[in-house]
């Protein structure tokens, strides 16, 4: 019986570890379609940089963002921005304070000692009759890079999101298909 115990315990321990591992401080928004169980593809994989990272696709119909999740790893904190049909343009770069939203000009103070803007266009973050299609539009997180992530702006085709982390880390973007994501990197 003691055996049997001993192995049950193991059992459990080894299945915790293994679904600790697979969403390690990860806050997801599920999204269940075909394309969410398809193999990532990467089509674009920048360097690590600090600096700016700017591609842009003005010419392509506007993108809607359906998901954005968090997670932690051994040495990178992971932002993944989810869009329904394509990767929109993007434009990424450390900001100075205060960061303000879009529309109000009002202050938003978002956590940590360096603020790192991701500016997607042509995007929305809303349908077409107005309902949001991110439940959470400010996060704080604890993990060990990335502190908050708040969207600031979703006005005229253009999203904005800023992530708060303790330092201004060097950061890579990767764009993947199927489906159509952006996965931003920060470095701890």
């Amino acid at each position: 019986m003691t055996k049997a115990r001993n192995l049950a315990a193991a059992i459990a321990v080894i299945a915790s570890a293994v679904l600790a591992g697979c969403g390690a401080g990860a806050i997801n928004e599920q999204h269940d379609s075909p394309q969410a169980k398809a193999e990532p593809d990467t089509t674009h994989e920048t360097a690590w940089t600090a600096g700016i990272i700017d591609q842009s696709k003005s010419d392509a119909p506007a993108s809607t963002l359906v998901a954005v999740r968090t997670a932690t790893h051994e040495e990178l904190d992971r932002v993944v921005f989810e869009f329904d049909e394509r990767v929109p343009g993007y434009h990424l770069e450390y900001i100075g304070q205060p960061v303000r939203k879009c529309g109000s000009g009002k202050v938003a103070p978002i956590a940590g000692d360096g603020w790192l803007e991701i500016r997607m266009y042509p995007a929305n973050a809303h349908t077409s009759e107005g309902q949001s299609t991110i439940a959470e539009r400010e996060r704080n997180l604890n993990l060990p890079v990335l502190s908050e992530l708040e969207l600031t702006c979703d006005f005229e085709a253009v999203v904005t999101w800023v992530l708060g982390v303790q330092s201004p880390n060097r950061y890579r973007l990767r764009e993947l298909n199927g489906p159509p994501r952006l996965v931003i990197d920060i470095k701890h």
